[in-house]
């Protein structure tokens, strides 16, 4: 059994109770979709050539295969925090919100890859990354043993901003949305609709398969869910093994290791691609358990020269390796 590949915050979302303090309920969206529609509840993705990102290059450090940057949190730090475009909510280690005696504004439930847990809640005055300020971001605290970084960012902070992950430069580069962009040749643009803030995409297949694919940064390995195993596993193809992921919350699942045989990502395809499958929470919190869907982890974004993320907009470019 392979241990504990990190899975980050993917597909953090958090519930909050009906009154916190000032904050109002009606601010935050409900938690994980109890009964998802059989039917996809995301139009098709379409291809575009209009997303470039060339705003503020900011250095990264690499951890494993993930990107982390730093962050100002109430205009001090800066502390290191993993990108992470499959949480909705941006995760402040334990260490940071003591040293910095955030106040708490009550508690609430945590929706990630492993189950759920209740988690304290904390009050973000300001959130910076390079030279852009997010103001009154309410952030779970969670442990920095299980974090594996101080911090998390998640979309709440991201959702105005475009990025641009250069995994050859090892940059994040950090661009208001608002700005218009232009594109160069050869580079793969996908339009992508957003559910929970995340982007999903439909320009992707494995041997044939059509599925949805969810853009995790946060995650160092693909993960599909048991609609795609059965879907792939038809020819009577077994896994090649187990392998145990790890969460933000220290919770851990046991997921069936195989081999793709082909990923195909817009017009890029990717051969013998490791993916882990399990029926994770996260499909059910997107409305994608009972379709063939992934989860893309930095594993298989990596290979890519660069990606592109606008939240905003709802677009993903993908640039390939010279």
């Amino acid at each position: 059994m392979t241990p504990f590949p990190r899975i980050a915050a993917l597909a953090l979302a958090v519930t909050f109770p009906a009154v916190l303090g000032n904050w109002p309920a009606k601010a935050i969206e409900p938690g994980a979709v109890s009964q998802p529609s059989a039917e996809p509840t995301i139009p098709p993705a379409t291809l575009d050539d209009s997303l470039e990102v060339s705003g503020e290059d900011l250095a990264a450090q690499m951890r494993e295969s993930r990107m982390l940057l730093d962050v100002r949190i109430n205009r001090e730090g800066p502390f290191r925090f993993l990108v992470d475009s499959g949480a909705d909510r941006s995760v402040v280690a334990r260490s940071v919100a003591d040293r910095l005696q955030l106040p708490a504004i009550g508690t609430g439930t945590l929706r990630g890859m492993a189950g759920t847990s209740e988690v304290q809640l904390v009050d973000v005055d300001r959130f910076g990354i390079g030279s852009s300020e997010m103001r009154s971001i309410r952030a779970p605290v969670l442990s920095d043993k299980d974090l594996g970084a101080q911090g998390v960012i998640g979309i709440d902070a991201l959702a105005d901003q475009r990025l641009m992950l250069d995994f050859v430069a090892k940059t994040v580069t950090v661009q208001d949305s608002r700005r218009e962009s232009t594109a160069e040749d050869g580079d793969i643009v996908v339009t992508a609709r957003r559910k929970r803030g995340q982007l999903i995409l439909t320009q992707v297949s494995i041997a044939g398969q059509p599925l949805y694919a969810v853009i995790d940064t946060g995650a160092d390995v693909t993960v599909g869910n048991m609609a795609l195993f059965k879907a792939l596993t038809r020819n009577r193809r077994k896994p090649e093994g187990k392998v145990t992921l790890i969460s933000v919350t220290g919770q851990t699942l046991v997921a069936d290791l195989m081999a793709v045989p082909e990923l195909r990502v817009g017009g890029v395809t990717a051969m013998n691609v490791q993916v882990a499958f399990v029926d994770a929470p996260p499909f059910a919190l997107f409305g994608l358990s009972r379709q063939p869907a992934l989860l893309l982890g930095t594993d298989l974004l990596q290979a890519f020269r660069r990606v592109s993320l606008d939240f905003r907009r709802r677009k993903v470019r993908f640039s390939l390796r010279r």
